[in-house]
């Protein structure tokens, strides 16, 4: 923990779940977000039953701990539910187990304890080295998991096949807020995140070195990025080497004052590709889209795609950052050079931008086929775009893209540029889909 705050809400989670099932490789298809309904779970016993009192103030951190050793009995005989009614239910760090859902009843809230002894310490992320938020370690997520499958976080009853937090609201976490890492099959869906605009490392979505990753129909207002797409850090994330992949998020509202939107990086060691975004609006944030690398990083970033974006009173509306710098420790290479390639942006509609673009690539490692269409900004500086060491393409860009972007996307240049499938668009823009400036693949 950063900061000795009160951790409230519905359901406050810094959520951990390593090798959270099979890495499995599916092919990319516009099902990634469709859920699949599974049998209510048959059996069900409620937080109460183990002696947990909804008074805010009595610490139920073992009456969760031994219903959930409870229900482990169960994961082989269908799974079960661990039902928490109205109330205010303080506890510390507890662990969730496979094949389990865990149902928040209305007016149900999990508080977090402010005592430093109820968040142990367990070893860092491999993918982190030394670790990310405590040096030597990391302290435990309020709701931790590790080699789990089939998890559901819910205010509904509806299950997947895999992860779903949905119908949420997470409040003043002092950390990352859903951090899911080395994870297959996740779905996050409408919930709210809430931390104070000034708080530091509150993070709304993180999906970390995992892959089939859907996000949509959330709203999110915290005092850094609102989703921030990773992959590990320096020499570490490179040898672990899980990248995060097949990552859609569709219809996300929020605003952040000093961080991104939507952030690729900066720990984006492993590799970060088929990104899929769209229907995105935010307001009162300092900038829009973020890719954030440095010399040392490794890795990738690419096929990322943001379509029908809109922004109201944005400093940037898209930032790249090549010497972002943060770095674990002095073991890095600084020979290790991100690849940052087939970036594609289009549909942007922006009013009161201070910025259309801050491009910074890093010299003798180009960003390269970036691809930007159809971006209207009223922008208010005089010097909209500064871009460097970066190269790419536009078409129907206002005010007009910097000097490395202003070669328009001819035909010829369409295997450049990365663009979704007829069957990757949503219905609504079916019959655009696929086209980038006269570029069309079915």
């Amino acid at each position: 923990m950063r900061r000795p705050s009160t951790l409230v809400g519905v359901l406050l989670l810094v959520l951990t779940l390593i090798s959270c099932g099979p890495w499995r490789v599916w092919s990319w298809s516009s099902s990634l977000c469709k859920q699949k309904n599974l049998e209510v779970r048959p059996h069900s016993v409620s937080i109460t039953e183990f002696g947990a009192v909804g008074d805010g103030v009595t610490l139920n951190t073992k009456a969760f701990q031994n219903a959930i050793f409870y229900l482990n009995s169960f994961a082989d005989k269908g799974g079960a539910k661990l039902f928490v009614p109205a109330g205010r239910w303080l506890t510390g760090s507890f662990d969730l187990i496979s094949h389990l859902t865990l149902w928040l009843d209305k007016d149900a809230v999990i508080l977090g304890s402010t005592n430093p002894s109820d968040w142990p310490v367990v070893d860092p992320l491999p993918s982190y080295g030394h670790g990310r938020e405590l040096p030597g370690g990391r302290h435990k997520s309020l709701i931790y998991g590790q080699d789990l499958t089939d998890v559901v976080i819910t205010g509904n009853n509806g299950t997947i096949d895999g992860i779903l937090i949905s119908n949420l609201t997470f409040l003043d976490s002092p950390f990352w807020n859903i951090h899911p890492v080395y994870c297959s099959q996740v779905t996050v869906k409408k919930v709210k995140i809430l931390a104070p605009l000034d708080s530091p490392n509150t993070d709304g979505i993180d999906p970390d070195s995992s892959d089939n990753v859907c996000i949509e129909d959330c709203y999110i207002s915290t005092g850094d990025d609102l989703i921030a797409i990773k992959s590990g850090w320096d020499e570490y994330g490179i040898e672990f080497g899980r990248p995060s992949t097949n990552i859609v998020i569709n219809r996300l509202t929020g605003k952040t004052a000093v961080s991104a939107g939507i952030a690729i990086g900066s720990e984006m060691s492993g590799g970060v590709s088929e990104v899929h975004v769209q229907d995105i609006r935010f307001f009162d944030s300092y900038d829009a889209i973020r890719i954030k690398t440095s010399p040392g990083r490794g890795g990738y970033v690419r096929n990322v795609f943001v379509s029908n974006m809109t922004l109201e009173n944005v400093n940037t509306a898209i930032r790249f950052t090549g010497l972002y710098g943060e770095h674990p420790d002095d073991k890095y290479d600084p020979n290790a050079l991100p690849i940052i390639e087939k970036i594609t942006i289009k549909d942007v509609i922006g009013q009161n931008i201070k910025r259309a673009g801050l491009l910074e690539g890093i010299q003798g490692d180009n960003f390269v086929n970036i691809c930007l269409s159809n971006i209207i900004l009223n922008v208010s500086s005089s010097y909209p775009w500064n871009c460097s060491y970066i190269q790419g393409y536009s078409d129907s860009v206002s005010p007009e893209a910097c000097k490395p972007l202003k070669e328009r996307i001819f035909p010829e240049h369409c295997s450049d540029c990365y663009y979704l499938s007829n069957q990757l668009q949503s219905s609504k823009n079916q019959t655009r889909a696929g086209q980038i400036s006269g570029c069309i693949r079915s």
